[in-house]
Order: C-alpha cells, then structure tokens, then sequence
C-alpha cells in the first residue's frame, strides 16, 4: 500500500511540476509539490519567493524538513532562471501581480508566503495591499527601508568595472562565511549569480534602494516571522529589530555566524524554525487551498 501511494505521488508531482504562465508577456515558472502525507488533510501550502542573483533552487533544503506537513510551490521571479525579464522598468505592482497569478495557477486562495531578500520586502509589500491572499508572512534577511541596505549602490560600477563573475565572487564573500557552503554548494549559487540577467539585476536592486514601507508596514495583519542574519553586510541586525518593533504580531529569529545568504547556507534549519512558527499559530490545517471554482 505504502509503494502504490508512492506511486500516486510521484505521478502527481510530474504532473504538476515545472508548470509555466504568462502574464502580460510575462513568462513565469513555478514549481508545485505536493507530497503531504496521506494523513494530512487539505494541507495550506507555502509559497516561496527567492531574492536577486539566484532562482528558485535556492529552497532545496528547505522542502524535505516541510513537504509531509505543507503543500509547496517555489517560483522564479521574473528576470531570473525559467522566468526571463521582458520588463522595461520595475514594480513592486508588477513582482506582486506576479505573485497574485501563480498562487491563481496553482489554485491558492490563500497561502503562507516566504521571501528572502528583496522578496521578503515583496512580502511586506503583499501583506500590506494584499493582506486577504496570505495566512502567514516569512521575511529572510530582508528590509523594509531601501536606505538602510548597504554595499548595493556599487553594483554597477563593479560590473562594468570588473565584469559580472568578479562582481559575483565578491557577493559570495558578502553572502556566506568561508565555512558556510561545501564546495558544491558554492558552485552552484556562484554558477547562478554570475549568469543571471544584468538588467534584472541593477532595476531590481533600483527598486529595493527606492522601497520604504516604514509607515504602512503597522497595517500588516498576518502572523510574521523574520529570520535574521546576524552578520550580513547588505541589512543589519538594526533594520531587522526596527523592524520587528514596527510590526503587530511578529517574532524574530536571529541566526548566529550567518550572513545574507542565510536562507541557503541554513536552509534545513530556517525551514525548522518557520515549521515549528506555523505550528504554534496554526494549530490545524484550514480549508483554504481548495481548487478555486
């Protein structure tokens, strides 16, 4: 019995894996997994959105610790891995609509988000003009004040100075500690990083430098966790408290011996802490991710 449900799953996540929409010229990838346990009734799902310079695969280590709990779908934003950029400018209207048309294609009323980085301030973003969609909201090593991110502005002169690997090389040393990746790991993220779109890149990072949801981040009504680098050279700890402070109902989690890349280099252990947030509020599973009629 055990090996036929596995076979039932299996055959469901083929099917719905590596699904594509488009919207407004947009192509979006998203990939949906479902592998809850036969136990679980209707499952809410987590949707996960990644920052600048990587994709989707960022949240490999994350999905074992929740997959038999919560059903999962991870997206890459728009300018990034399968989703190429056919924007000329940037908006937070157009990364939340993004958002919006994912969650539709995949079915979700509602959802727990999760964003790091520039996707964390996305979340924000959401949870404030699009407070009804998400049960939860997960901010990784994001901010919510443009001004208050460092070691950005020299991205372009360091590309165009030095050229897009040498750019990354040094944003690996700001992401992770030297014993923070294996060797794999490094190549990987580093793969990414330094053969994303350029133009995707330097507009997003624009768009971050430009936020400021200081004053509107009060009206944030779901359940928000923040995890927190505690040495991460783009947003201090600081931001993150001023943060915390300026939220209703959050908690924050700080990580020891972390920089920005948190969410990868710790991955299993992020994972852990947003499973054990989720169980504290969220006692049972709601009816929420019915297939919308």
């Amino acid at each position: 019995m055990w090996l036929c449900w596995l076979a039932m799953r299996e055959a469901r996540i083929a099917e719905e894996r590596m699904p594509v929409i488009e919207r407004e010229g947009q192509r979006l990838f998203f990939e949906k997994i479902d592998v809850t346990a036969p136990w679980v009734a209707e499952p809410e799902t987590i949707l996960f959105h990644h920052g600048i310079g990587t994709t989707s695969g960022l949240w490999a280590d994350w999905l074992p610790v929740l997959a038999s709990a919560y059903r999962l779908v991870r997206l890459d934003m728009r300018g990034f891995g399968q989703s190429p950029a056919h924007a000329a400018s940037w908006s937070w209207q157009a990364l939340a609509a993004d958002v919006l048309a994912v969650a539709d294609a995949a079915g979700l009323s509602r959802f727990h988000f999760v964003g790091e980085s520039i996707g964390g301030t996305l979340g924000l973003y959401m949870a404030i003009h699009h407070g009804e969609r998400l049960l939860s909201l997960t901010v990784s090593n994001g901010a919510h004040r443009g001004t208050a991110v460092k070691n950005v502005d020299p991205w372009r002169e360091m590309i165009e100075r030095d050229g897009q690997a040498a750019w990354s090389r040094q944003l690996m040393q700001w992401r992770f500690h030297p014993d923070a990746l294996t060797e794999v790991q490094y190549d990987w993220f580093h793969g990414v990083q330094s053969t994303c779109s350029v133009d995707a890149t330097l507009g997003l990072a624009q768009l971050l430098l430009d936020a400021d949801l200081t004053g509107e981040v009060s009206k944030v009504r779901v359940p928000t966790l923040l995890l927190c680098p505690d040495d991460s050279p783009f947003i201090p700890v600081a931001i993150s408290v001023d943060l915390y402070q300026r939220l209703p109902d959050a908690e924050l989690q700080v990580f020891a011996h972390t920089r920005h890349g948190l969410p990868y280099s710790h991955g299993s252990r992020c994972a852990a802490v947003l499973k054990r947030f989720l169980a504290r509020r969220f006692a049972s599973g709601a009816s929420v991710n019915r297939p919308r009629a």
